[in-house]
Formats: C-alpha cells, structure tokens, sequence
C-alpha cells in the first residue's frame, strides 16, 4: 500500500508529515535522524523505502500504486525487461527500436521496469574513458550503431557490384532486355530505363547508343554510377529530348556545370535528380502519385488518371512553386498529401492553405512545422477543417492537447563517422542522441557538474514520439538510506495500453512545451525544417541591426565625482567582510569598523539589496561597493542583451545567443554556416557560474543543444583562430573601477592579468575535451600557467612584431564601449552612492582585434568565489596587497588616479 499524502492540501500539519515529505532532503542534509528506519539506516521494507524515498517518488512521476512493485525490483535487483521487450534494428540497422515481445498486452501503469546504466561520466571525462576503460568504446558503439566496419562494408558492396557489373556486356544485357519489353507493347512505345549502380562509366555510356536504341525514351536513371565527364554525359543526354526525368545523383559529374546545361538543354525535363525542375506539371505529379513509372511509362498523362488521383508524396522534391497542374479541378479525389521537405518559398503560406482549403477530400496532410503553412499545428487545422490527420495525428487530439506542433513523422537524425574514426571518436559523436543527465546533491551543496549517462541496450532503444506509450525516470535507490551509497538507475512504465508487437516509445521533452522551444529542441534528435530556422536568423540579424542606442561618436561628459572625505578632514569609517581588505587597506585616510549602521562605506561580499539595508540598519546615503542592476553586465547572458540592445552586432563581442531564448537563431545561424561552409564551432556557457564550470565547447549541433538540459546557458561563436602566444591561447583579465555611471566615468588599472593555456592550440576534434588546451583559467584546474605583464608584452612584440600600445588602445576603446552599453540601455544602474571594481576579460583574435568574453565582479573586491580573491591577490601580476586597495579606494573615494587611467 502506498503512503498516505501528508494532507489533501499538501500541507504539513504533523512530524509525520514533515518526515514523510523531507525524507530525502533531510537524508541529504546529513542530520541524523532521532528515529532512523534501522538502527543502521538500512532500508530493509517498503516502509523504509517509501520513507526515504518519498521526494524521489514524487519527482520521477511513478504512480504510487507501482510504488511497492519499484521497491520489490529494486531490493532484490530484478531487471526483467529482457522476458518481456525485445530490441529490433531499423534505419537499416543505424538504429534500434523496442517492442513489445510477451505475448499479453501491457496495461497502462500495471508494471514499473528497472533500466541500468551502461555508462555514467563527467564531460570532460568522456573520451579518456572510453580510451581507458576495457571494452567500453566497443559496447557503446554497439548500442549506438557505429561499430560497422567500413572497409568490411565497402569490400562487400564492391563484391556486390562486381556480381551485377564491371563490363558493357552486363549493361548491355540490361537493355536489351528493356528494348524487348518495349517491342512487346510497340516500337513507339515510351521508355523508362532502369541503369542504377551499374559500374557505368563515361565511354560506357557512349557504347550503349541509348538515344538509338530508345527513342521515345522519358525516363532515364543512371543513380550511383561513374559518370566523370561533362561534355560525353551531355552529348548523350542531348539526343534524348523527350526525357521527363532523369537521375544523376551520386555520379562524380555532379559539381562540375552540369546541371544549368541538363536544364537548359532538355525543354521537357520535369524532375532531375529527384527534384522537381521548373517545368514540372501533370507529368511530375503522376509520377508521385504512382500514376506513372517503370512499369507504365508514358509521355503524356490523360486528365482521367490525374483526376483519379487519391495520394500524391511530394515530399523532398525542392519545391520552391507548386505546379499550376496542382489544383482542386486537376485532383478533385486527392485525399493524401505529403509536401515534407520542400520550401515552397515563392508562394505565402496564407496563399498555400487557400489552395489546400480547395481539396475538399483532402483529410491527410504530411507538412512540416514550424514550415511554410506556418509555426502552428493548430492554426493549420483551423484553416483545413476538414483534415483527419495531421503529421500522422489525430486532429481532434492535437487541438485538444493545444499542441502548435506535431513530430510524430520527423526524419530521425542518424549517427555519422568516417572510416579514419576510433571506436571512442564515434561514439562521441553519436552519443547526443542518446544521452541523460541528472546533477546530485550532499550535506553542502548541488553538485556543480552534472552527471552524463547511457541507459542500457534496451533502455536506448526507446525511440521517440509526441505520442508516447511509455514514460521514464532517473531514480536514485538508497538501499543504506544514505546518498553516499546511491545506486542509479532509470526506471520505465506504460502510460497507456500497449500490445504485442506495438512500438514501445517515451517522449524525449516530457513536460516541455512550445513556450520552452520544444519545435526547436526537437532538432537535437531529428532533422527540423532549416528553411524555417534560416528564416529566424535572418530575422534575429534584421532585428539587431535596428539596435543601436549608443551613437558612433563618443561624447564624454565631464566627471561628476569627486573626494567624499568629510570637510572636517576625519577618515572615512569602512564597513568590510572581506579579509583582504581588512589586511591591506593601511592608508590614514580610512579607518575599519565593526559596525555598519556607523559606516561611509560598506565593502562587502554579499548583495548589498533592501532586505540587507533592513537588516543592517544601513541607509540610502552610505556607499556601496555596488551598482543598482548591475547583472545587465555581470551575467553573461545580460551582458549580450545589454550590448545588442546598444550596438547591434558588433565586431567585439562574438554572435551570441541566450538559448532560453533564442534557440531557433542559433539553429539558423548554425545551418547557414554549415550550408556555406564556413567555421561552426561553439562556446557554451552559464549564465553565472564562475571558472568555466559547465562550459563545453563543440561543434554539433545536437550537443548545443541537449547542454541546455543542464541548466539555462549562453552559446557563443568559438573564436577558433585567437592570437597565440607561444603556441598556446590566452586571454586578459582587465580591472576596471567605474565611479559613476551617468555621466560615465571608469578608470583602467594600469596593470592587467595574463592568463595562459598550459597545452599547445589546436583544432582537432579530440581536444575539446582537453581542459587545458582551450581553456586559460588554470589557478583552478591544472598548472598555474601566468605572466607579469611588461614580460608578456615584450616578448609577445617579439613574437608577432607588433605595437603593443596600439592593440592596448584598442582595449581600452572596447571596454569602454562595453560600459557605455550600461549607461544606455540601463541608465537605472545610476546610484551617486554607489563605487564598484570590475574585472573584464578580454582576447584577441588573429588579427589582434579585441574580443570582450565577460565582465565579473572583480575578485579583489571580495564579490567573488574565494579561488578567484586568492588567485588574483596572490599572484605576481597583480598590484599587491596594500597597493593594491590603497590605490582602489583612492581612485574610488579621493579621486585620486595613480596607476590608473580613465577611459
């Protein structure tokens, strides 16, 4: 039996109650219980389990009648799965699906199955395991389908080939036989030659005299040959003008010019290469409506059979205008179309549900969405009331579920490698489409980096559907009661009746909806529409344009601050938390105090908002270390905002985007780069975590986006060729000391923080899980790898032969930039009250052009983690200890300016 709920309305009203709700927060806090469920916490009933589990039970979403029956497997470590699933290969056996084996059905919620883990790892840690540990790479290659042996499958297919071809007898069998066939039904009969993947090559196809032997010819396939030279294919192909179809694909030829002369040259030509050519009309539409085609080729087509017509697939045929042949009076019986793949660019949407609302027996619609009828399932079935099935779904369900997208028919998308690939090299990239994530929490903290798993063969083989008859979860089990000795495991049961044989399938965006990007998250796991993503990239880049607050010509107010030290000459009363300031700050003109109601100035670490005032007793009139807002420029994804909104897109700040957001630009941004051929490697970054904790970089796109399951990220243009020093990528930690905001008024210490890779740059692939090779924060991970600056900036003259003062001038009109961006977008941030440090961190890119990465509250001041205080106070970069805050509080308060220079 399933424990009771605490109360019908959830609250707690009892100890019971408390205890029951807070099991595992309170296993994970450490506190001993007075009455723990065995005198060692052991869990050894279900009473036990249902005690410390009672959180967990409640986040998997396991019904509570399958509780008992969890616990059962659990304890005694039942996996079962295997008597009653079975995993089958599909996608030609580069994907697995599960189904259902036994032999009665499987009630909804009438049974809960336990799912190992095949492998649990850190990201960084992914390809050294897969390297070290034994038999892992092999075991994930084959669960995730990428363990065929290229030249085994190659040697095959050339054995394949050799029995079917290799000589111009063979061929010329072929078409002998062809001929025959068409002399059966009379000489002047058409044509439709069938010569695919025969070895032809291009004196072959001289030899073969087609035009000759089929003069009447309207269809020619010639797929997967060895056609190489232009100008024979087109001597052979220009005695052919009745052609209305021909196929090319996959002949070296291709890329070489060929396709402006095949169109120009053939008038009748209706589809090339499986596309539909400008030409296309009755002819076209016949043959995907299986009215014409190898078996009953015919030059032209009666209005009878088109009109006879009850299923047309146009999908995939690069459709950008849909033939005038395509209407109601044309295909009054058609009832399914398929129009998937095809951009369909030169027609509005409006206009193309206009001409569908004419098909009054149309009930069955393959289209894509988001697409060209729109981003909107919904909206397309109000516009199509008569439709049945959308994308394969019942109507009436996807209104009633409000859904504005259906995926149920998504072309999966299929792990790639190449034949030079490892094992381990492929599963890394093929594992996105299989992975999970969870993050766990001890007696102190949540783990900072989450935790990456791979479900088992059968787990793995659950595909995907909107529709789904299964559902899943991560469950920790604690059979000591304690989280120290977790065990993981995914647990899967029936959200709905499934039969034998049934596809056995689980959403992979439970609970994520439209408002979350589910259209566009689906692109993780199947290929989306890129013509729609392209299209809000476009429309995200015309947007950024029109942003530009800031004017090009700086005008610089005069400065609105001065010394705030009292006029009876008494120090300045100091308010600090923070250790370094306490043992540094020596100067006569300031005194610590232990009491902050007494203070001028409050230098602290934490957030300086109302509820502290309250607390503290401070007044609006005592200086902060703090500005009002100020995370439009300390958190990452504010920081791009704040400088879009003020710039647009400028050169120094990389092609940013906050995925909570802005998925569907990124995804644009990204097929466009693919498309041209240009660098397409990202930086993925949280929106606030400090020491590149969760920050990957990656060049695929299914990783970008499945990285956003580990909380809300920024995902950034990599800037792949940096400035190098030595060989190895660095970066710059500038402090700036802002006095004021409006009027602006910053200053830049002289000094600023070489950071150093420990690892020599490079691009390939392997080493984006190599953190000291692409990442410079090395005082926490790694060697300590750092310069003092005048040794930095000689030698880095010497190495490139440049002016340093130059690319210094270019810095300090780039951070400056930066903070004007504050002033105009967040002219809120102004308090008279208020004096801050920051740190900006900037790097140069090949040609030595600055590139702003972020801006953090600086270390020195103490609002920071304590490795970032100790690094930057300790290291010999730095102006040290009293120095250091004496010239701080100076420039801040005194308005002095030694060692540091306003922008």
């Amino acid at each position: 039996m399933s424990p009771a709920p605490a109360a019908t309305d959830g609250r707690i009203r009892s100890y019971e109650d408390f205890a029951r709700v807070h099991a595992y927060l309170l296993a994970a806090s450490g506190v001993p219980p007075s009455a723990p469920a065995a005198t060692d916490g052991r869990i050894r009933s279900y009473e036990d389990f249902a005690r410390v589990h009672a959180y967990l039970l409640a986040a998997s979403g396991v019904p509570p009648s399958l509780h008992e029956r969890l616990y059962r497997k659990l304890a005694d470590e039942v996996f079962d799965g295997g008597e009653v699933f079975a995993v089958e290969p599909c996608e030609d056996g580069r994907q697995r699906r599960l189904v259902l084996a036994a032999e009665d059905p499987l009630g909804r919620e009438s049974d809960v199955f336990l799912v190992d883990h095949a492998w649990s790892f850190r990201l960084p840690d992914a390809l050294k395991q897969l390297r070290e540990v034994p038999g892992l790479a092999e075991r994930m290659a084959a669960l995730m389908c990428v363990d065929l042996d290229r030249r085994l499958e190659t040697e095959e297919l050339d054995e394949h080939d050799s029995d079917r071809s290799g000589s111009l007898e063979h061929v010329l069998q072929i078409v002998e036989k062809e001929k025959a066939r068409i002399q059966e039904r009379g000489s002047d009969s058409a044509a439709w030659l069938e010569l695919e993947e025969l070895g032809i090559d291009d004196d072959m196809l001289v030899a073969l005299d087609l035009s000759t032997k089929f003069p009447n010819m309207v269809a020619l396939n010639l797929w997967g040959n060895k056609l190489h030279d232009t100008e024979k294919v087109m001597q052979e192909i220009r005695k052919c003008p009745k052609l209305k179809a021909l196929w090319l694909n996959e002949n070296p030829v291709l890329g070489k010019g060929i396709d402006k002369a095949i169109l120009d040259g053939l008038s009748e030509l209706e589809i090339y290469n499986s596309h539909f050519t400008s030409k296309a009309g009755e002819w076209a539409l016949s043959f995907c409506a299986d009215i014409v085609g190898a078996d009953n080729p015919c030059s032209s087509v009666e209005s009878t059979l088109l009109e006879s017509a009850v299923t047309i697939d146009l999908s995939d045929r690069c459709i950008h205008k849909l033939p005038e042949a395509f209407s109601p009076s044309k295909l009054p019986s058609l009832s399914k179309l398929n129009i998937r793949g095809n951009p369909l660019d030169q027609i509005s949407g409006d206009n193309i549900l206009k001409l569908f609302s004419g098909f009054t027996q149309l009930q069955e619609l393959e289209v894509d969405i988001p697409g060209p009828l729109g981003n909107s399932a919904i909206s397309i079935l109000e516009a199509l009331p008569n439709l049945t099935l959308l994308n394969g779904v019942n109507s009436s369900s996807i209104i009633e579920s409000g859904k504005h997208i259906v995926d149920s028919a998504l072309e999966p998308r299929l792990p790639e490698w190449s034949p030079e690939e490892s094992l381990a090299e492929r599963v890394i990239g093929a594992m996105w489409l299989y992975l999970m994530t969870y993050r766990l929490a001890d007696e102190e903290k949540i783990d900072e980096t989450p935790v990456w798993y791979v479900m088992d063969e059968l787990g793995s083989a659950m595909r995907h559907s909107d529709n789904a008859n299964f559902r899943i979860a991560p469950f920790l089990f604690m059979p000591e009661g304690k989280l120290a000795t977790a065990i993981s495991y995914t647990v899967l049961w029936p959200t709905h009746d499934v039969h034998t044989g049934e596809e056995c399938t689980r959403d992979f965006l439970f609970g994520i909806g439209e408002e979350k990007q589910r259209s566009a998250r689906l692109t993780a796991w199947f290929h989306t529409p890129e013509n729609y993503f392209i299209q809000e990239f476009r429309k995200y880049q015309e947007q950024l344009q029109t942003n530009s607050i800031c004017s090009s010509t700086k005008t610089k107010e005069a400065p609105s601050t001065k010394s705030v030290r009292p006029s009876d000459g008494r120090a300045l009363r100091v308010y600090t938390d923070i250790p370094h300031v306490e043992e540094f700050l020596t100067r006569p003109e300031f005194v610590l105090t232990t009491d902050p109601k007494e203070a001028d100035i409050i230098w602290v670490s934490m957030q300086v908002d109302s509820e502290v005032k309250n607390a503290l007793g401070l007044t609006d009139k005592q200086y902060t270390n703090q500005f009002p807002f100020e995370a439009c420029l300390v958190m990452k994804h504010h920081l791009a905002e704040t400088i879009h909104k003020a710039w647009g897109s400028p050169e120094w700040l990389q092609p940013t985007y906050n995925l909570e957001t802005h998925l569907s630009p990124l995804i644009g941004d990204y097929c466009t780069r693919k498309r041209d051929g240009v660098d397409n490697l990202w930086i993925m970054k949280p929106w606030n975590m400090a020491r590149t904790i969760d920050t990957t970089v990656t060049g695929d796109l299914s990783a970008i986006i499945r990285l956003m399951e580990t909380g809300p990220k920024i995902c950034q243009k990599y800037i792949e060729c940096p400035a190098l020093f030595q060989g190895r990528k660095f970066d710059l930690r500038y402090i700036v000391l802002v006095r004021s905001i409006r009027p602006l008024e910053i200053f830049l210490s002289d000094v600023f923080w070489v950071r150093l890779a420990n690892n020599q740059y490079t691009l390939e692939k392997t080493s984006f899980f190599e953190y000291e090779t692409h990442f410079t924060v090395m005082n926490y991970i790694g060697r300590m790898n750092h310069m003092n600056t005048p040794e930095f900036i000689k030698e880095f003259e010497k190495e490139h032969q440049v002016k340093w003062l130059e690319i210094h001038e270019s810095i300090r009109s780039t951070i400056r930039c930066v903070f004007e961006s504050a002033t105009a977008v967040h002219p809120e941030m102004q308090n008279p009250f208020s004096r801050a440090i920051y740190g900006v961190d900037v790097m140069l890119d090949n040609r030595f052009k600055p590139k702003i990465l972020e801006v953090t509250y600086c270390p020195d001041c103490g609002r920071a983690c304590k490795y970032d205080t100790q690094a930057l106070v300790g290291n010999q970069n730095t102006i040290k200890g009293s120095d250091f805050f004496n010239r701080v509080f100076g420039c801040l308060f005194l308005d002095e300016q030694t060692n540091v220079s306003p922008l």
